[in-house]
């Protein structure tokens, strides 16, 4: 069982990791043509609004409810049975979708007000952030159905189609930056409607792979269908628990608003250099162990069940803490190499340093959110990580609040860190309790063991480095050399120190008890 987890880990990650390059060129491509500006702001406001709603009805509430319904139909009846599920509920979904987006475009000045307050003391800011709503929202509709095909394709183990498919989200914005955006009165507008035309070409790139797995259904309303009410009563409470690290970074969004002008840009880009590791290793893991555990769980297997969590959860802190703290040691490097260029000047790399080392102290728990959770979803309960989402919510906004006079906008992004420690004890303390998991043997060692070689990481890595000033007067391929090979020496070093200190790649491999 871990051989084929691993094998779709491994294509996921390929996958994610090809995207996420391509999103930091992207990212590397709209620094260097609109830096740090009112429109970039306006922007990423307007492009955060549908992504929140991607989130949950896409990648996050809709394929934790869908996903285990799927497996435990596909389980009990057989292919038949999955067309019959997919085609009811993929006919109330778009209605559903179609209703959001209509709404969200009438909507979109009172959206604008409430997610980015402080625009309104700023009429430009505003009216080009309410215009640029209503040329991204529909993208929540298609991308939306694509998650569903993807979500069929990823139940019957195909999973590198669904995973390759935010490469073309990237490729249109990076071709809208670069050819759409010079020609228009409006620059910024090429990005908004790259977007658009993202989440078409998104949704089309699957319907081939579903035709050929004979999953290509005609839309029923099925309101009445038996698997669609099941869906219907998950996916409610999974929206929210799904939505908590967006309504979080929503929240951040808000208050940074009302900060200098940068604040929110700053953030962005913080945040988009967590959510590569994230991306790569944390959501590749929770995409493959979620339908392995709906199938357990199904199947009436919980120390299996229990295993893949576990199994899980090593990978995250042989991965995950090192990854961190290489974030954090080379956040200056990192951002200089990436998007010190044009516009994006020496002081915005500066601030935006300060809110990457924030999130990287959260890494851990992020993927550790993603890990556990799915743990509750296979399931089908979704009241627990709800509850425990509000929670953490809670927490976040408080310490919003509390940090961010003293710290600005890297006040922010410490804030959803800790929040996300609370989300993550939380979810691991109450499967510990209720024995859905039960840790195996050598959990002390390995912290002892990934402690040593992290350590041996953090002095290599500041060792080689230097200070800052360096970076900065560097040119663009002295830059690539020298965070290519601070990179490999700290991976060295890492992978050195866990081997000295009695790690073996193979026990990864071991099947579960």
């Amino acid at each position: 069982m871990k051989t084929g987890l691993i094998r779709s880990g491994i294509t996921v990650s390929l996958n994610t990791f090809t995207s996420r390059i391509l999103g930091l060129i992207r990212d590397i491509v709209i620094a260097r043509v609109f830096g740090a500006s009112l429109g970039v702001d306006a922007f990423l406001v307007a492009f955060r609004l549908p992504n929140l709603l991607r989130r949950l009805f896409a990648e996050g509430a809709f394929n934790q409810a869908f996903i285990p319904v799927l497996a435990e139909c596909k389980e009990r009846g057989g292919h038949d049975a999955v067309r019959d599920l997919a085609s009811n509920v993929v006919g109330v979904l778009a209605l559903a979708l179609f209703v959001v987006t209509a709404l969200g475009i009438v909507g979109a000045p009172v959206l604008v007000a409430l997610f980015a307050f402080g625009f309104l003391g700023d009429p430009e800011k505003f009216d080009l952030t309410v215009m640029l709503v209503r040329v991204t929202f529909p993208y929540i509709a298609f991308i939306s159905l694509t998650s569903f095909a993807g979500a069929l394709l990823n139940t019957y183990g195909r999973f590198g189609v669904p995973a390759f498919t935010p490469v073309l989200l990237n490729l249109s914005l990076i071709g809208s930056a670069l050819m759409l955006s010079p020609r228009l009165e409006i620059p910024i507008l090429g990005l908004a409607i790259g977007v658009f035309i993202a989440g078409v070409v998104q949704l089309g790139f699957q319907l081939p792979f579903l035709l050929r797995h004979g999953l290509l259904v005609r839309p029923r309303l099925g309101f009445a269908h038996t698997g669609v009410r099941k869906v219907a009563k998950l996916i409610l409470p999974a929206t929210f628990g799904a939505s908590v690290a967006q309504i979080n970074l929503m929240v951040d969004t808000l208050i940074a608003s009302f900060l200098v002008t940068g604040s929110v840009t700053w953030l962005y880009y913080s945040d988009r250099l967590v959510e590569f590791p994230l991306g790569v290793f944390g959501i590749a893991l929770a995409t493959v162990i979620l339908p392995r555990l709906s199938v357990e769980h199904a199947g009436g297997d919980p120390r299996a069940f229990s295993a893949t969590l576990d199994w899980a959860l090593r990978l995250n802190v042989l991965i995950g803490v090192p990854a961190a703290a290489g974030l954090a040691m080379l956040a200056v490097p990192v951002l200089t190499t990436l998007f010190n260029y044009g516009v994006f000047e020496h002081a915005d790399v500066l601030r935006t340093a300060e809110s990457l080392r924030a999130y990287s102290i959260g890494l851990v728990a992020f993927i550790g959110i993603k890990i556990l959770a799915p743990g509750f979803y296979a399931r089908q309960d979704m009241r627990t990580p709800v509850t425990i989402g509000v929670v953490a919510m809670l927490s976040n906004i408080v310490l919003n609040l509390a940090l961010v006079v003293p710290l600005a906008h890297a006040g922010l992004a410490l804030a959803t860190s800790l929040s996300a420690f609370l989300n993550a004890g939380l979810l691991w303390w109450v499967l510990r309790s209720r024995e859905v998991y039960n840790a195996d043997d050598g959990w002390p060692r390995l912290f002892v063991q990934v402690g040593v070689a992290t350590l041996a990481l953090v002095l290599s890595l500041w060792w080689i480095q230097g200070e800052p000033a360096s970076w900065f007067e560097a040119t663009v391929l002295e830059r690539s050399a020298r965070l290519t090979l601070c990179i490999g020496l700290g991976a060295l070093c890492y992978v050195v120190a866990l081997l000295i200190v009695g790690v073996r790649p193979q026990s990864l491999l071991k099947r579960p008890r």
